[in-house]
């Protein structure tokens, strides 16, 4: 029976795309000495629209990114998109790291690096243009990166709000369905 629920639970797993942004390796000076321990941040994403961000320490190294997993899927956002790119342009902070996220045409592919990229890819975007400046410490990239796409709006919903038409607020390649 425990076989058969750990299989369920593998297989549950294996939909989200799980990242490994970053390990490190911490100290704790001690009388005997130093205790080392281990820090992950984890990235995890269906690739539809959701993405989570998790940080994880352990003394072990799997331990840590376990750790780091469960609080990820436990901090899921949803990411509005528009095909494979996002609504709009946005800013967002993270203590000092400041993130840009911009909506790309069709075959742009991601221009982000290190952690952004991480988080953008596991969310599923596949054009968008970033800008990463102030803080290069990756996990306030990553957290500045959620920050923006949590920020994100969905364009129908701002078009119903604004009264205007859907193409207005949307980006100029974008071509909505008719309905």
């Amino acid at each position: 029976m425990a076989k058969r629920e750990r299989r369920r639970e593998r297989r549950e797993e294996s939909e989200f795309e799980e990242k490994v942004v970053s390990i490190d390796r911490t100290a704790k000076v001690v009388k005997g000495g130093r205790r080392f321990g281990f820090r992950a941040v984890v990235v995890v994403g269906d690739g539809k629209g959701r993405v989570g961000v998790g940080v994880g320490k352990a003394r072990e190294v799997p331990e840590a990114i376990r750790k780091g997993v469960e609080q990820a899927k436990r901090h899921f956002i949803d990411v509005p998109m528009l095909d494979n790119t996002i609504p709009h342009e946005v800013r967002s902070e993270f203590n000092a790291a400041v993130m840009m996220l911009k909506p790309a045409s069709p075959g742009t592919g991601v221009i982000a690096g290190g952690g952004a990229r991480a988080v953008i890819e596991a969310a599923g975007i596949r054009d968008i243009l970033t800008k990463s400046l102030g803080s290069d410490n990756i996990l306030n990239v990553v957290r500045a990166t959620i920050k923006g796409l949590s920020e994100l709006k969905d364009p129908r919903e701002e078009a119903r709000r604004r009264g205007v038409p859907l193409a207005r607020v949307v980006p100029p390649w974008y071509q909505p369905e008719e309905k």
